[in-house]
């Protein structure tokens, strides 16, 4: 009943608050008033209109924003952690995958090459050091030539 009660007020406050604003003048407005157009700023006072409309909707807008806030407090602090139904569209019709193998075991013996082939011949392994008199190579300087 509480929640029914603010959505209503909560309509009521934003056609409140749209109202406020269509009814406020812009910045262009003070040119119409040479023509007639100032006249009609006396129905709310000697002040004009702009400072009671601009009061009433910053109080429009406080009460929306704390209507809000209120309604948003209220629904996290009162719901119910229910599990929610996935609905998976035509995903949910489709058969399910079906389950992975039991992967096999690998086998005891590691097969080996084809009795026709030769086998490789041996490859050198390199040297440890590099050969008497040879200077090892060395990294490019990093002066200012380069990227011209």
């Amino acid at each position: 009943m509480l929640m029914l009660a603010l959505n209503v007020l909560y309509v009521l406050v934003a056609i409140a608050m749209i109202a406020m604003i269509l009814m406020q003048r812009g910045a262009g407005a003070q040119a119409g008033s040479g023509f007639g157009g100032g006249a009609s700023a006396t129905v709310f006072g000697s002040r004009g209109a702009s400072n009671f409309l601009s009061k009433s909707t910053k109080w429009l807008a406080i009460v929306f924003f704390a209507i809000s806030l209120f309604m948003a407090w209220h629904i996290n602090r009162t719901a119910v952690a229910t599990p929610a139904a996935q609905d998976l569209g035509l995903m949910g019709s489709a058969p399910a995958a079906p389950a992975p193998a039991q992967p096999q075991p690998a086998p005891a013996q590691i097969p080996s090459a084809p009795a026709g082939t030769a086998a490789p011949a041996q490859v050198p392994a390199a040297p440890a050091q590099p050969p008497q008199g040879a200077t090892p190579p060395q990294a490019p300087s990093q002066g200012g030539q380069g990227n011209g």
